[in-house]
């Protein structure tokens, strides 16, 4: 008989029910939260586990990668879909929780939620510690500059380097001020090294890393962001299309519609928060450059587009200071264009639906079989036998769909491998 198995994870003990084909309670039982002692449970009886539920959590990775290293068939539920088949429950217990579960599992009333790999979650953890000293450093900078303006200090506009050297030169009549902040320079200061130690590391990464060296050769997009999307797309092969990348990422609408109503609302914000900024930052570069390369493969090729040092870092062209040989001829659009597009809002939104899909178009194709120009060119609605002097037209929202571009650019990238 096949039997059904519901995990409610907690710190220190987890919750196991065990049901059978129809719906009756087997077992329940409460172990502690280890690997050893959860499978000690599921493998001491002669069970025929047809599938094993838990809500993805800080610890679902962990106990998700042993159980299914153990050959046991464990899925990760989806903690909206949890709560909402969850909460029709009159009395909230860990054991109530176990056994809706199970419940769960025999009716296939889940949604799985793909699990990272020990990969991407290392990339994941140095992205959100580097994120984290940053954001310390800032805020210590900040709360600086606020307080000092109290004394009729104004720091003014400087930059990181000189920022301490500032904060002495404002602080040297006070004593008594220069006491209090020295101690905050130092924290800074250390703050600051150890960031520097992370980013390097990230660098290397990238460095090393093919996929991340492609997805800078798409414009706005430097080592950080490829890095962000490498470790949050993880599995290429787990989209059907780079619609379905869009909607994991929280960039599509949300719709209530209901009879006579239909409303489009504002995007889901349902997937990454970070991944989101990152994109919208690789698009604001794209917006609020003077000149902005916009396709690859549109310039000529004995007239590619000359790049200074500082675009160069800003906007990916390079790698770990070593220039990406595989960047080909690019045409430029100025800020006037751009923003003719519909609007300042609309064209962001646009151009990060792009930045997504040309960076995922570039993760699931092969560096070897690179798409064709004239094709790329005829998914952006581009015209290719403009002269490379002469500046593409942006397509607009109302011309050129943001999910059909990003349908093309994915069937373009994926029918090549």
């Amino acid at each position: 008989m096949q039997h059904y198995v519901g995990l409610d994870v907690s710190v220190k003990e987890t919750s196991v029910c065990i049901v059978d084909k129809a719906g009756k309670v087997i077992r329940e039982v409460k172990v502690a939260t280890k690997p050893a002692e959860i499978l000690a449970v599921l493998t001491e009886e002669a069970l025929a586990i047809e599938r094993i539920g838990l809500e993805a959590g800080p610890l679902s990775q962990w106990l998700y990668g042993a159980l299914a290293e153990a050959g046991l068939p464990v899925i990760c539920v989806e903690t909206r879909h949890m709560k909402a088949a969850l909460s029709a429950q009159i009395n909230k217990s860990d054991r109530n929780d176990a056994r809706g579960i199970a419940q769960m599992m025999r009716v296939g009333l889940y949604r799985p939620v793909h699990v990272k790999t020990l990969a991407s979650q290392k990339r994941r953890m140095l992205l959100t510690s580097r994120q984290l000293l940053q954001a310390k450093a800032l805020d210590i900078e900040n709360d600086l500059r606020g307080t000092l303006r109290n004394f009729g200090l104004k720091v003014g506009m400087v930059g990181t380097v000189k920022f301490e050297a500032r904060i002495r030169e404002l602080v040297a009549d006070h004593p008594d001020l220069a006491a209090i902040v020295e101690p905050l320079l130092i924290a800074r200061r250390v703050l600051r090294e150890q960031l520097g130690v992370l980013h390097r590391q990230l660098l290397e990464i990238v460095r090393q890393d093919e996929v991340c060296r492609r997805l800078m050769t798409t414009p706005g997009v430097g080592p950080v962001v490829a890095l962000t999307f490498r470790a949050t797309v993880d599995v290429p092969s787990r989209f059907n299309n780079s619609k379905a990348v869009g909607a994991a990422l929280g960039l599509t609408p949300r719709r209530q519609q209901s009879g006579e109503i239909d409303r489009m609302g504002g995007i889901s914000k349902c997937g990454d928060a970070m991944m989101r900024e990152m994109l919208f930052e690789a698009a604001l570069v794209l917006m609020t450059q003077p000149q902005v390369v916009v396709a690859q493969g549109l310039g000529h090729e004995d007239c590619p587009a000359s790049w200074d040092e500082a675009r160069n870092r800003r906007c990916g062209a390079t790698a770990g200071g070593h220039h990406a040989s595989h960047v080909g001829g690019w045409n430029r659009v100025s800020l006037e264009q751009k923003r003719s597009c519909g609007g300042m809002t609309g064209s962001v939104r646009w151009w990060v639906r792009i930045a997504a899909a040309r960076m995922f178009a570039r993760c699931a194709r092969s560096p070897s079989s690179p798409a064709p120009a004239a094709r790329r060119c005829a998914a952006l609605g581009l015209d290719r036998s403009a002269r490379p002097s002469k500046q593409a037209t942006v397509p607009s929202m109302h011309t050129c769909d943001a999910h059909h571009v990003v349908s093309q650019l994915c069937t373009i990238a994926i029918g090549e491998n």
